[in-house]
């Protein structure tokens, strides 16, 4: 059966993982140690009786700014939240796909490293794309199968990316390729070699999420055969 989208927010949560969950009520309020909008977002496990304030109060004690990670059936959370000035931050799509569309052809064994912990070069190349150290944490502490891997072209290391297994669901985050190497096909290549690692680590469906305004990847997924199951956006204060 095809995972939905409240199995992919399980999954999500499983493979990049906050530091700490609180829950107050039906709130679970995540603690992200600075590694970005998925692992501090508050989120409601419902889709009415909203009071925004504890968690607004409760994120606030954590040392972060106020952020609500909007599913799908809350229109209600989400118009509370516009009305206190809360504005909208990276509407994001959810793919899937069986894992057979992604592991189809393996790509040439010299293409393609998978490693975990990554290699030097590959936190290189995650720096490079703004992804710092407070991620790598996350990927740190996931406690499911995970591995990163290191995508090549011409005997340079081009790209780097990161896949975590929860309920027979691979997830990519982290898909990072190098400005002089994009647009030559490394990102197909590496989701290929991720399908086959994924396969064999006990998969049957592999997801990611992208955010709607990179044309470019959600053009490359669809291409692959990955059809959207659901969106999510965030709302911070402006």
């Amino acid at each position: 059966m095809t995972p939905d989208i409240f199995d992919l927010y399980d999954v999500i949560d499983a493979t990049w993982p906050a530091a700490s969950y609180q829950t107050l009520g039906h709130w679970t309020i995540r603690e992200g140690q600075g590694g970005g909008s998925r692992v501090s977002a508050a989120t409601h496990d419902r889709s009415q009786d909203y009071d925004p304030d504890p968690a607004i109060h409760a994120m606030r004690a954590l040392e972060q700014t106020p952020i609500f990670m909007i599913r799908k059936d809350q229109e209600a959370l989400d118009h509370m939240l516009e009305e206190r000035g809360f504005v909208i931050k990276d509407p994001v799509n959810l793919y899937v796909a069986p894992i057979e569309l992604i592991a189809t052809e393996r790509p040439k064994a010299a293409t393609q490293f998978v490693a975990f912990p990554p290699v030097a070069v590959q936190r290189e190349i995650w720096s490079e794309g703004g992804i710092g150290q407070a991620r790598l944490d996350i990927m740190d502490r996931a406690q499911c199968p995970k591995a990163t891997f290191l995508g090549r072209i011409d005997e340079r290391a081009a790209g780097t990316a990161y896949v975590g297994v929860s309920n027979g669901v691979a997830m990519l985050h982290a898909l990072e390729t190098r400005q002089q190497f994009r647009r030559q096909g490394l990102a197909r290549n590496m989701m290929r070699s991720m399908g086959f690692w994924a396969r064999d680590n006990g998969a049957e469906h592999f997801a990611l999420l992208v955010t709607q305004a990179n044309i470019g990847a959600n053009a490359l997924y669809s291409s692959l055969g990955m059809e959207i199951v659901g969106q999510y956006h965030y709302r911070v204060v402006s």
